[in-house]
């Protein structure tokens, strides 16, 4: 099949988190009209994972995976002769491309991988954790993402938190009869920014990233309520993190987590090359599809940006690279 045309294809259907709808329809089309055994998975109203199996072989040990939708905004597809442009060229468009192209070519071989493609990764994994209450038996997941085609060695958690201030509102010309929410809000995240976070040694560093920060009523009235959203990497489990936070900020603020992605480590193959993945995945929310491995065509540097592309060589070279690592699996003594 042609990749490169699959990609923009499939890059031209809109499908930010939210309306996977359309996308989930035209692969779901294109795959029966391939000769897979394919369903819709409900999700949420017209929002569906799509899973696609060999005639006779309804059960594969080994699955590929990766989501259907991208970040905002709409980017249609244009090429060059290096590269795809758009978004989810990358992310992971050209993935779904690579991935059904391996499908195909292992079928000629007669080895019959399983395509599983889900809604919701880039916000909450909504499609992930409903596949994973439907688990076929898999032996192996190979979930797709843009490493640059190395599989990953582990990949990094995150943890969300809302850090929340009260203050007392008053005239700015009195200051003294308010309590500013905002500056302790400030010195709060000072002291995040300052504390030490946990380094894995084969991994990297936990990092940080401060992403919202709202408050205040107006220039001239001393804030009474201030609050940050936070983002932090994890390269280990997050409950003495958790704790570290909440002491850091002592009375300063009210600490709430809001979501934990955990840190995982995943399996790897000898004579491959290997990376570390600082982002999250649908991987921790799949649990029961089998050991996951983690690689796919693209770099995550250009994923969400405005210039967002997948080379073409690169996309070619994961069709190979998906089937080297399924035979692998299936048949380890003849690798």
């Amino acid at each position: 099949m042609d990749v490169v045309a699959f990609t923009r294809a499939l890059v031209d259907i809109e499908s930010v988190t939210g309306n996977e709808g359309p996308v989930g329809n035209f692969l779901y089309e294109q795959l029966i009209r391939l000769g897979y055994e394919t369903k819709k998975i409900p999700v949420e109203l017209e929002r569906r994972n799509v899973f696609a199996t060999s005639p006779g072989h309804p059960n594969p040990e080994v699955v590929l995976s990766t989501h259907m939708d991208t970040v905002p905004p709409f980017i249609p597809s244009w090429e060059d002769g290096k590269n795809i442009y758009g978004r989810g060229s990358c992310d992971a468009k050209g993935i779904i491309a690579a991935q059904v192209g391996a499908a195909e070519k292992l079928r000629k071989e007669g080895i019959h991988v399983g395509l599983l493609f889900l809604v919701g990764e880039e916000r909450d994994s909504l499609g992930a954790k409903v596949a994973n209450e439907q688990p076929i038996g898999c032996k192996y997941l190979i979930n797709g993402e843009p490493t640059e085609n190395k599989v990953a060695l582990a990949s990094k958690g995150s943890l969300r938190a809302m850090v929340t201030a009260s203050g007392k509102m008053a005239h700015s010309a009195y200051p003294e009869l308010g309590e500013s929410a905002i500056e302790k809000l400030v010195e709060a995240l000072h002291r995040l920014l300052a504390m030490e976070l946990p380094v894995n040694p084969e991994v990297g560093p936990s990092t940080l990233n401060i992403g919202i920060i709202e408050g205040g009523r107006a220039p001239n009235v001393i804030p009474d309520k201030a609050r940050a959203q936070l983002l932090f990497r994890l390269v280990g489990p997050a409950e003495k993190l958790r704790e570290k936070i909440r002491q850091t900020v002592g009375d300063l603020a009210r600490v709430d987590f809001t979501l934990e992605i955990p840190f995982v480590q995943l399996k790897t193959f000898e004579g491959l090359p290997t990376m570390i993945a600082a982002f999250t995945t649908d991987i921790p929310a799949l649990t029961n599809w089998g050991q996951p491995l983690l690689l796919g065509p693209g770099s995550i540097h250009v994923a969400h940006t405005e210039a967002e592309y997948i080379e073409k060589k690169q996309l070619n070279d994961a069709v190979d690279l998906y089937c080297s690592v399924a035979r692998k699996l299936l048949h380890p003594t003849k690798s």
